[in-house]
């Protein structure tokens, strides 16, 4: 029942997706087309070899952003699958799928990556953790605004933290404590997209992080907004797993 519950919350935020992602493909092959053709046309080797560096670079992004609605739709035959994953792209590739849709709602999304952090996670499911809190994000400030995710390494480099902070409505203290109860809800029905209203979202990705053996965590305050901190096991990048004295 968990992993269906998983897998639903997963169609639904690909569903939110779908249309920036096709969008953003637009924008991506439009350069691909324009610069394909500019090419032909002119013999100067030098022009050609700028165009093809251009359809390059779009290309790599255009894969990118399917490889990240790939990655969502099918995570793998087993759930529990870890591998050691550098956080520092997936958020990236968060970014790429998610911020077609933060636009469109007058969401500005402000990333900071300080530090490298690996984590030995299930990257499909890490993402859908992220893209959760970041759709909650931009529901709690309808009228727009802006949102911060940050990610950094603790002190001790053992556990990577990502935080999720908006200036939005806030929640209640007494609403606060209960946020990850499921089907607890402080949204009073779906918002335009269609999502929110049914309380599994958060419990969803409580049930994920802790899995991974992580911990997450909210603080609001009402007017003021909230943060949301995601903290995961770091692991050694696998060049320096490899690197080291007996590793296989």
């Amino acid at each position: 029942m968990r992993r269906q519950v998983i897998a639903l919350q997963q169609i639904s935020n690909l569903g939110v997706l779908a249309g920036g992602v096709f969008h953003e493909l637009n924008n991506t092959l439009t350069p691909i087309i324009n610069y394909a053709k500019l090419g032909l046309r002119n013999p100067d080797p030098a022009y050609r070899e700028r165009a093809l560096t251009r359809i390059l670079d779009a290309g790599q992004r255009a894969a990118a952003i399917t490889g990240g609605m790939l990655g969502l739709s099918r995570p793998g035959r087993d759930p529990n699958h870890r591998l050691p994953v550098d956080l520092s792209r997936l958020v990236k590739e968060v970014v790429l799928l998610i911020n077609k849709d933060l636009a469109r709602n007058k969401v500005r999304l402000e990333v900071q990556l300080m530090g490298r952090p690996f984590a030995r996670v299930n990257p499909a499911q890490i993402q859908q953790v992220l893209i959760n809190l970041l759709i909650n994000a931009r529901q709690a400030m309808p009228e727009g605004g802006v949102v911060n995710l940050r990610l950094t390494a603790d002190a001790t480099g053992r556990l990577a933290e990502l935080n999720v902070i908006d200036h939005g409505i806030g929640i209640a203290p007494g609403n606060l404590r209960r946020i990850f109860e499921p089907f607890f809800s402080t949204k009073t029905g779906p918002d335009a997209s269609g999502l929110g209203g049914t309380g599994l979202g958060l419990s969803v990705c409580r049930d994920i992080v802790e899995a991974h053996h992580g911990r997450l965590r909210a603080e609001s305050r009402l007017g003021q907004g909230s943060t949301f901190t995601l903290l995961l096991p770091t692991c050694p990048a696998p060049a320096e797993a490899a690197a080291r004295p007996g590793a296989a």
